[in-house]
């Protein structure tokens, strides 16, 4: 059978076919496009009629060319898989699209070289803002970002010396209060299990064994880690190499997350070893099932859709000409007890 053929005398609807359908100049459809905050209802409505009965597209690469301007608020995330990063987006999103703007998103895969050609895609395609994840960009990434001159805002953690602006919180500091509350629990022998250890990953267990280290309670054995992805299934397998390594002694583990945790969790009950009577466990990241298994699982609470609102936000302080409050901003983290660190 002959495929569809394309009409011949069909083509694509222009802006000046737009104002003819809604009789008006053409440069006010342009105004109603690229202010609409600036123009009536009654004209954005009969503009907006006249757009979806032709099917038009408008040429944003023209748009932008012709205001210097693109709408466009690049962000930058290491993986578009792993729900951590859900929240933060929504947060994004819901303040780009109240102030007009658009968010074109890339993944980075957890590579300074990838986020590296990310952004180099990104810049071209003349954006307004830039919000990246993290501070180890490599040197080409930064020159870069510099040399673009728009606002930038790194997410996702603190930095001592940021390109632009920062939202974030330590890593380091939560690990380390981490093993100060396990402590606090009863726990003598503490154990780490990690995955991927991506660089916030990196702090959080540095964080922990420091705490522990200035106690005397550091045993490097009992600090498992791996650069395969996080999954429940590897939680479990870590698990068991913790409890291997220790001879059974370990009494409290700190998971570098949730899903990590709810895999230990899961194979601690496999191995017959009573959470928290026996072995105190603690995840990162506070996913809202870690509140509803059982028994509940303690976890370190992150306000992640706060963080992408006040990145969102100082961005469009920045492009509207407003002065951030803080150029810098620390948004936080909560220890939330739960059932697997409870005192017995």
């Amino acid at each position: 059978m002959a495929g569809r053929t394309r009409n011949s005398s069909s083509k694509r609807a222009t802006l000046a076919d737009v104002a003819r359908a809604a009789n008006v100049s053409a440069i006010t459809v342009s105004r109603v496009l690229n202010h609409p905050d600036k123009v009536s209802d009654e004209l954005k409505n009969r503009v907006q009629q006249a757009i979806d009965s032709l099917g038009y597209i408008p040429n944003q690469s023209a748009s932008s060319l012709a205001s210097s301007k693109s709408g466009v608020i690049g962000v930058c995330i290491p993986s578009l898989s792993n729900v951590v990063f859900n929240d933060v987006l929504r947060g994004i999103y819901q303040v780009a699209g109240e102030g007009n703007y658009k968010v074109l998103l890339v993944d980075t895969h957890y590579s300074p070289l990838e986020e590296e050609k990310m952004v180099r895609t990104l810049l071209s395609q003349s954006p307004e803002a830039m919000i990246i994840t993290g501070g180890d960009q490599t040197r080409s990434c930064e020159r870069m970002l510099s040399q673009a001159n728009i606002p930038v805002v790194q997410i996702m953690e603190t930095l001592e010396q940021p390109l632009d602006m920062n939202v974030g919180f330590s890593h380091y500091q939560a690990g380390y209060d981490v093993a100060v509350r396990l402590l606090e629990t009863g726990c003598h022998t503490l154990g780490f299990i990690g995955a991927r250890m991506d660089t916030r990953v990196q702090q959080r267990m540095n964080g922990f064994m420091a705490a522990l280290q200035e106690r005397d309670r550091l045993d490097s054995k009992l600090i498992v880690t791996t650069p395969q992805p996080s999954s429940i299934a590897l939680g479990g397998e870590l698990l068991r190499s913790v409890i291997s390594a220790s001879g059974g002694k370990v009494d409290g583990i700190f998971c570098c997350n949730d899903d990590l945790a709810m895999g230990a969790l899961f194979e601690s009950q496999r191995m017959n070893i009573q959470v928290p009577s026996q072995l105190a466990l603690c995840g990162f990241n506070d996913f809202e099932a870690s509140a509803y298994i059982n028994p509940s699982l303690t976890s370190v609470h992150v306000p992640r859709f706060e963080m992408g609102v006040k990145a969102a936000q100082m961005i469009l302080d920045q492009l509207q000409e407003r002065v951030p409050a803080n150029r810098q901003v620390d948004i936080g983290y909560e220890i939330v007890m739960r059932q697997s660190t409870a005192v017995v």
